[in-house]
């Protein structure tokens, strides 16, 4: 197997995240499910903005979010995601390459403008994200380039992509390249909500062989399994993938594999202000840790870490830097 380019490549919706904090009252006069994602149409994404409050707004998308994550520890990092050639989306071409991170995927000309998500923070730190794929609905197969893919050790999938049909398209194309250069393929699960609406072919790409690695929270996993009971759907979880990884907010996460079960705890926070992007940083913290061959558990605590900072503030991305953060708290970079 060739030398790594990257050591983790992400391919996902590049969104431009637009954030506030608002009430219940707020969620409940727009009919919105709180905690959930749900993709919404321009007319719904002018109305939301609209009736929202002093906003900040930050390029943003899950799979983006987690490999900007994994440059901030150190990594060789690179991103697709389908962008317009607008205000917007050169802000984000200039945020995602500033942090230091490859984004080669050709701007839109024409079509729907650079996509949004509107993402509505509550008092206890839950989000509530309302999409608008915008031009990011129209990655496709052509935007995937064999030899980027295959430069990665680690290929990294959003399930958010399963809503587009040629997004799904490029992930399939994606996944294949990936593991005819002998790559490791990950999946984020990304939502209960989208589980729902993909289960069986979720289920099908795992037990397939289509992706070697699953990330998912405790709610996603149940939903995947239509199980209450965690140990029944983490059993499943074992048998259905090479490797599970499931977070448990603060009670750390749980690894499994065929050889073996591992826990890892969470760190502790001060105040959990916005839990926008949790997911996706502990996935950038325990992918770097597997591209370094690290532990499991010393994976998941570096997803920790990384999770931990993220919620401590507004914005699903890092305000400072991970690989100095991980230093000082002692751990292995």
């Amino acid at each position: 197997m060739a030398d790594a380019k990257y050591d983790v490549l992400g391919i996902g919706n590049a969104l431009f995240d637009v954030l506030v904090r608002t009430d219940e009252a707020f969620l409940a006069r727009h009919g919105m499910t709180k905690g959930s994602m749900s993709l919404i149409d321009e007319a719904r994404a002018a109305a939301i903005y609209k009736d929202m409050g002093p906003a900040t707004e930050v390029s943003g998308g899950s799979a983006a979010n987690t490999i900007v994550g994994v440059g901030s520890l150190g990594a060789r990092a690179a991103y697709v995601g389908k962008v317009k050639d607008d205000q917007i989306g050169n802000l984000y071409l200039h945020d995602i390459r500033a942090a230091g991170v490859a984004f080669n995927t050709p701007a839109a000309t024409d079509g729907p403008a650079t996509g949004c998500s509107y993402i509505l923070v509550t008092g206890d730190g839950e989000r509530t994200m309302n999409t608008y794929l915008g031009a990011a609905q129209d990655l496709s197969p052509t935007d995937i380039d064999p030899a980027e893919i295959a430069a990665a050790a680690i290929v990294y999938l959003e399930g958010y992509l399963w809503d587009p049909k040629n997004a799904k398209d490029a992930f399939v194309k994606a996944a294949k390249i990936a593991h005819d250069a002998k790559r490791k393929v990950a999946l984020t699960l990304s939502d209960s909500f989208c589980v729902d609406r993909y289960r069986d072919e979720f289920l099908a790409l795992m037990r397939n062989g289509t992706v070697d690695i699953v990330f998912a929270n405790e709610s996603e996993l149940h939903s995947l399994y239509m199980s209450s009971d965690f140990d029944t759907a983490l059993k499943q979880l074992r048998n259905d993938v090479k490797l599970g990884v499931v977070t448990r907010s603060e009670k750390g996460c749980v690894v499994v594999s065929a050889d073996d079960v591992v826990a890892a705890p969470a760190f502790p926070v001060a105040q959990v202000v916005d839990t926008t992007g949790a997911g996706d940083l502990f996935a950038a913290g325990f992918l770097f840790g597997l591209a370094r061959e690290l532990p499991y558990k010393q994976c998941g605590q570096l997803g920790a870490l990384a999770a931990a900072e993220v919620i401590q503030h507004i914005g699903a991305r890092p305000l400072v830097s991970l690989k100095e953060l991980a230093q000082q708290r002692g751990l292995t970079i």
